[in-house]
């Protein structure tokens, strides 16, 4: 089978060699012998922008009852008055006013760089184990030219390739990976059709 020619110019400097040599797949510096690989697939990699907000809203949540939670020691201090507690109380009030909001920036920068992180097209190579390998390009129908090339090459022991791809670093709780499935009713389901 013919080589998957280079990908379009990017000036993206994490690129990787993706090459399979002797029945191994190499991505970079991490090795996967091809008679484990189970699924070669590419896909578009979506962020998790609704569970962002909703996790904002809980944390946020959070933090304002651990700060009411908080202060609740002097508050009667605050209500009754006296010069010697009152300056310290307030003092103390106005320290977990300060410290609550910087959570809250926190978490919302948080939410923002999931809300604006772009949806990537990615190929994937799953492992019979539970690792996954994800690399992405610039061009769709060049990953999607490697998905068949890969396969091919787990197939036919004899087959030597090697390409250019983009590294990609993502964090799991901020994107979608994998199939969705919605499964309704029964209790212990495990994916067997019967």
């Amino acid at each position: 089978m013919p080589d998957v020619p280079a990908p379009p110019p990017h000036q993206t400097p994490q690129t990787l060699d993706l090459r399979v040599s002797k029945r191994i797949l190499w991505i970079g510096r991490a090795v996967y012998p091809l008679a484990n690989i189970a699924r070669v697939y590419s896909f578009d990699l979506r962020p998790k922008r609704k569970e962002a907000v909703l996790r904002f809203l809980r944390y946020s949540a959070g933090t304002l009852a651990v700060a009411m939670l908080v202060m609740l020691p002097s508050l009667p201090v605050l209500a009754l008055g006296g010069s010697d507690g009152r300056s310290g109380a307030a003092g103390y009030v106005g320290f977990v006013w300060i410290v609550a909001a910087l959570a809250e920036i926190f978490f919302l920068i948080d939410m923002l760089g999931v809300l604006t992180a772009p949806s990537q097209y990615v190929l994937a190579v799953e492992t019979s184990g539970a690792s996954t390998a994800l690399v992405t390009s610039p061009d769709r129908g060049y990953l999607d030219q490697l998905v068949g090339q890969l396969s091919y090459a787990i197939e036919h022991p004899d087959t030597e390739l090697r390409v250019t791809v983009h590294s990609l670093t993502v964090s799991p709780r901020n994107y979608y990976f994998g199939d969705n499935v919605n499964m309704y009713g029964g209790s212990g389901n495990v994916g067997i059709g019967s």
